[in-house]
Parts: C-alpha cells; sequence; structure tokens
C-alpha cells in the first residue's frame, strides 16, 4: 500500500517521493491515494490563509498564493489537461480531430484564451474569499480528486495507451467503490464541521451540488464527444470542478451577506 501511495502521489503530484515499483501489484490501488493529494492542498491552502490573516497581507497578496499552491504542487498537470481540452472543444471537429489536438504539444489559441480566463477568475475570487468559503474550497480540492479517479477507472477510455488507460487496467475492482466511499465521507464530514462551527450549510451543499454539476456535465457532454476519457480530459474536468466549488463557495459568502442585511 505504501508504494501505491508514492505512486500516487510521485504521478500526480511535485511532492518528493522515495523510489517505487511501478508493477501491476503496486498499481492496483494507486488511484485509492489520488484524494490524499486534495488534503495536502486544502491543509496548505489553510496554513497560507492563516499566515496571511497573521501578517495582515493585502488580499491581492493573499489570493496570488491561494492560486499557485495547487499550480505549484501538482506542476500545472492538470492546467495542461484544461488548456488542450479547450482547443481541442473549440475545434468543432469530428472525434478524431479532437483526440489529434489533445495529442499536439502546441498551444492553440483557444488554449490561451480560456486558460487566461481561468486563472483570472480564480485569482479574482481568491481576492473575495473568507474562511467559510476557503474551508469549504479546501474540501473541494479532495472531491475533486475522488471524481476524477473515479472517471479513471469507471469511464470508457478514448485511447488505449496513455496514463489513465494503465491505471485503468491495473486498478484493482474495489478502487471504485473506495473513491466513491471517499466522496461521501467528505461530504459528510463537511456537513458535520460546518454544523459544529455552527457555519450555514449552504456552504457543504453549494459545494456538493457544484461537484455533482461539474462531474455529470463532464460524463454527459464532455467525454461523448471524445467516445471516452483521457488524461487531458481528467485535467479538464478537476479544474473545472474546483473552480464551480471556488464559485460557487464564494457566491454563498456573498449571498448569506445579502440576507443578513436585509
Amino acid at each position: 500500500m505504501i508504494d501505491s501511495l508514492i505512486i500516487a502521489f510521485a504521478t500526480y503530484s511535485r511532492i518528493p517521493m522515495p523510489n517505487a515499483e511501478w508493477n501491476e501489484k503496486n498499481m492496483k490501488y494507486a488511484m485509492c491515494f489520488f484524494p490524499l493529494i486534495g488534503v495536502v492542498i486544502g491543509a496548505l491552502e489553510f496554513l497560507i490563509w492563516k499566515a496571511g490573516s497573521v501578517l495582515q497581507t493585502y488580499n491581492t497578496i493573499t489570493a496570488f498564493f491561494l492560486l499557485l499552491v495547487p499550480v505549484l504542487l501538482t506542476g500545472g498537470i492538470h492546467l495542461d489537461g484544461l488548456f488542450d481540452t479547450e482547443d481541442a472543444l473549440h475545434s468543432y471537429g469530428d472525434k478524431e480531430r479532437k483526440l489529434e489536438i489533445l495529442k499536439d504539444p502546441h498551444v492553440g489559441a483557444f488554449a490561451v484564451i480560456y486558460g487566461v480566463m481561468y486563472i483570472l477568475g480564480a485569482y479574482a475570487l481568491f481576492t473575495q474569499i473568507d474562511l467559510p468559503a476557503l474551508v469549504a474550497t479546501c474540501f473541494g480540492f479532495i472531491i475533486s480528486r475522488a471524481l476524477s479517479g473515479y472517471s479513471v477507472v469507471s469511464f470508457t477510455k478514448a485511447k488505449k495507451d496513455g496514463m489513465v488507460s494503465i491505471f485503468s487496467k491495473r486498478a484493482d475492482k474495489r478502487v471504485r467503490t473506495v473513491l466513491i466511499v471517499a466522496v461521501f465521507m467528505t461530504v459528510l464530514y463537511m456537513f458535520v464541521l460546518f454544523s459544529y462551527k455552527g457555519v450555514s450549510f449552504l456552504y457543504p451543499a453549494v459545494v456538493t451540488a457544484m461537484a455533482a454539476i461539474s462531474f455529470f456535465r463532464y460524463k454527459y457532454r464532455i467525454v461523448t464527444q471524445f467516445g471516452g476519457t483521457t488524461g487531458d480530459l481528467c485535467g479538464y474536468f478537476l479544474c473545472n470542478c474546483e473552480f464551480l466549488i471556488l464559485l460557487g463557495s464564494v457566491m454563498t459568502t456573498r449571498l448569506i451577506s445579502y440576507l443578513q442585511v436585509a
């Protein structure tokens, strides 16, 4: 199991890890540990928020570091999937053409346009975040990875080769159950924590809704255009899921403030 954890972190993060043998046995449960990377990201986000509060940095400075953490910790692997997928989607070509664009190492115009919009949008939202919204967003890093991992081991694959196919073929059948349980337990713990702290149930409810919306859009609209999922599509989903959760959390804060004033 330790080797499976090492493989998951070595693949989807830039955290230095010891060597592990990439064999069928060790890769069987690697995807189970994918959500733990979200735990690390969420913990670092919370620490940065606390440090910003102590140092009294401006919101813009704190927001920059909150935006930077997931990129640095993952090496931008999921953003790469977002950029490539936006290029493919906006080519409006057939399935083969879209898959061809995913393979192309060059950055197209639509990747730049939508990638910049994504980064600027996330940065703007982070400048407006408060503690409850931040905590809700931190849970989102776990949920997005659990759902992305589930898609890796469950969805039809667009290509027979590639990292997604390798992980899917070697994954144990029980990995699906583990990832679904991870989503359920994360959501449950989020509701319990917000209840214990006396914070509105709207936050965990909105996080759950946003995750569900992004997942079903990914499954029934995006994946069908490519004839199955790929590593790039998984990254696309993960980025969009986290963005929607961030947006929903910040808007929840604004809604609660408005209702209190009214």
